[in-house]
């Protein structure tokens, strides 16, 4: 009986092995549709690298008044312009242990603030110190923005995107580059006492509307496990996966990271 049973096993086999194949056995598996959720707040959350851009873009066209209204040296216009590179890396630094402590989320709606008081402080400074303050306060909301952005939009994005959507934070910086060109322009017929502080203070509107568009992503799943929220980093996953299945992979590799230490979900 058993030799009967696998001898009609192997005919079946057979037979379904001789099927004649179509044309569409031979295309190449189809590719999951792009996660419009992900896609959104992706990008949405990389379009706070417009602020690095544009405080790069700008300056190089406003340092020329600046040094004609406030009578400065060289020496002083390159500082002023080079310094952003050192409060970047203080940004930069803080803004890790900061989104550990209050989010991915609030984190960009911080380095936005931040960037807005600088621009503010900027557009009204009245001499050299009063602008440098300016520019410190700048560059800390400019280095939030630029390590949070990538860390946010790879926590969100499904594996078969994540590569594209990650690029967004670069695309955005050159775009913010254009945008401060674009400012130099517009502004430069204005008079100088104006016009410098014009291309300074107008970066606080972007840095207003992206804070407040912010408010509309959820938090991270990574950053919602390691507060113990997994029914809440469940709901974002199911979100952002291209299946169910992909979802409950994503959230066993977070949790497994988790309970291996501190370190290794921070990795």
């Amino acid at each position: 009986m058993a030799s009967q049973g696998a001898q009609t096993t192997a005919a079946t086999t057979t037979h379904v092995d001789q099927r004649p194949k179509s044309l569409a056995d031979f295309d190449p598996p189809q590719k999951p549709k792009r996660n419009k959720y992900a896609f959104a707040w992706a990008m949405l959350a990389s379009m706070t690298s417009i602020l690095l851009g544009y405080d790069v873009g700008v300056m190089s066209g406003a340092a020329i008044y600046i040094k004609k209204d406030l009578k400065i040296s060289d020496v002083q216009v390159e500082v002023l312009v080079g310094i952003l590179n050192l409060y970047l890396l203080l940004g930069s630094a803080a803004a890790g242990r900061t989104s550990d402590w209050i989010g991915r989320r609030y984190t960009i709606v911080l380095s936005g603030a931040i960037f807005f008081a600088g621009a503010l402080l900027m557009g009204f400074a009245t001499n050299y110190a009063f602008l440098m303050v300016g520019r410190f306060v700048a560059g800390i909301g400019v280095g939030y923005a630029l390590m949070i952005a990538p860390v946010y939009t790879a926590e969100v994005s499904p594996a078969s995107s994540r590569g594209f959507l990650t690029s967004f934070p670069e695309v955005f910086i050159n775009a913010g580059i254009l945008l401060g060109y674009v400012s130099n322009y517009a502004f430069s017929k204005l008079s100088l006492h104006l016009g410098w502080r014009m291309m300074l203070g107008i970066g606080a509107i972007p840095s207003v509307l992206l804070a407040v568009g912010v408010l509309a992503m959820p938090e991270s799943p990574r950053w919602l496990v390691m507060q113990g929220r997994l029914g809440d980093a469940r709901k974002v996953l199911n979100r952002t996966s291209d299946s169910k299945d992909e979802a409950a992979l994503r959230l066993a590799d977070i949790v497994a990271l988790r309970m291996s230490g501190p370190l290794a979900c921070m990795g």
